[in-house]
Order: structure tokens, then C-alpha cells, then sequence
């Protein structure tokens, strides 16, 4: 929890004193990595259902308790995330409102993204499927990633998702689609 705290500090400019304690998205993580997740472990899936839908209910973001969240996430404004049973986000990434890591419905065992380290996902972006992110990369508001892998060290915006910066040179590439 304590990296979570750290994320806080350095991710928001607004901050001041303890006005952590009223962040819903530390809340919601807090919920999920010591209640939700071990209950899901432990294979007692209808009680750690209940715990996230609980989560959900106070604080409008949806972890399902299988999804796997390194340390110091930061969940910014954390109004309708949704995060899915399979994903996976790496260490000291960022999610604003509105961040969508789902499945397309046509995935069976892993339907989620893996997201990479140092990630950061703008408001509205929306991330499908069993794709992979890697790490160090920013992904644009309102973008859409549909069955694409990102590399490492990259920008994407846009709908569809394209790479606009790839370690730190402008592009412009629309990935191509991983194999269903």
C-alpha cells in the first residue's frame, strides 16, 4: 500500500497533506489487493465476487478479483474503470477515468490485456483482448486497442490505436492485429 501512497504523491500535483485518504481509486486498489484478490486465491470465488461488487458499489471502479496489479497504481479520477479477470498491469502505471481493460467476448482462458511497467492510459481509452502493452508506454484519451500488441517505449492515440512515438522518434504506425 505504501507504493500506492508514493503514486499518489507523484502523480497529482493537486495533493496536499491527507487528502490521500479520500482517494476512491487507492480505496478500490486497497479493497482489491487484500481482500478481493486473496479470496480469489484461495478459490472462494463467490465471496471475493461479493467483495469487489461491494468495491464497485463505493467506489465506481470495477476490479474483478482475478486481475493481477502490481505495485503503485494510480488510478486518477477512478470513476468507470473496469479492469477484467485475466489482466494483468504492471508496476507504477497510471489509469484515469474511464479506462476500459477488457475482453471482445471471443476468448477463451486469457480474454485481458497485460499491461507493462511505467504505463500510462489516458481518460476513456479502451483496451480489448488478450493483447500485451509493454512497458513505458502512454497511450492517448479516448484511444482504442482492439486486438493489437503495443511495444515498449511508445505513444499511441487515436481510434483506431496508432504509434505515433516509438523510442522517441515520431512515427506513424498502425500495428497489426495478434492472431485470434
Amino acid at each position: 500500500m505504501f507504493e500506492d501512497i508514493k503514486a499518489i504523491f507523484k502523480n497529482d500535483p493537486a495533493e496536499k497533506g491527507l487528502q490521500w485518504i479520500l482517494y476512491p481509486g487507492l480505496h478500490a486498489i486497497t479493497c482489491h489487493r487484500y481482500l478481493a484478490h486473496p479470496l480469489y486465491k484461495a478459490h472462494l470465488f463467490f465471496l471475493a465476487r461479493f467483495v469487489s461488487q461491494l468495491n464497485r458499489f463505493m467506489t465506481n471502479i470495477e476490479i474483478h478479483p482475478g486481475a493481477k496489479i502490481g505495485k503503485g497504481l494510480f488510478i486518477d479520477h477512478g470513476s468507470a474503470i473496469v479492469i477484467g479477470e485475466t489482466a494483468v498491469i504492471g508496476e507504477n502505471c497510471t489509469l484515469f477515468h474511464n479506462v476500459t481493460l477488457g475482453g471482445t467476448g471471443k476468448h477463451t482462458g486469457k480474454r485481458h490485456p497485460t499491461i507493462g511497467d511505467n504505463v500510462f492510459i489516458g481518460t476513456g481509452a479502451t483496451l480489448l483482448g488478450p493483447i500485451t502493452v509493454g512497458s513505458n508506454v502512454k497511450i492517448g484519451a479516448e484511444s482504442v486497442i482492439i486486438m493489437h500488441d503495443i511495444p515498449s517505449n511508445c505513444t499511441v492515440v487515436g481510434a483506431p490505436g496508432r504509434i505515433v512515438r516509438l523510442n522517441g522518434e515520431k512515427v506513424d504506425i498502425k500495428p497489426e492485429r495478434t492472431k485470434e
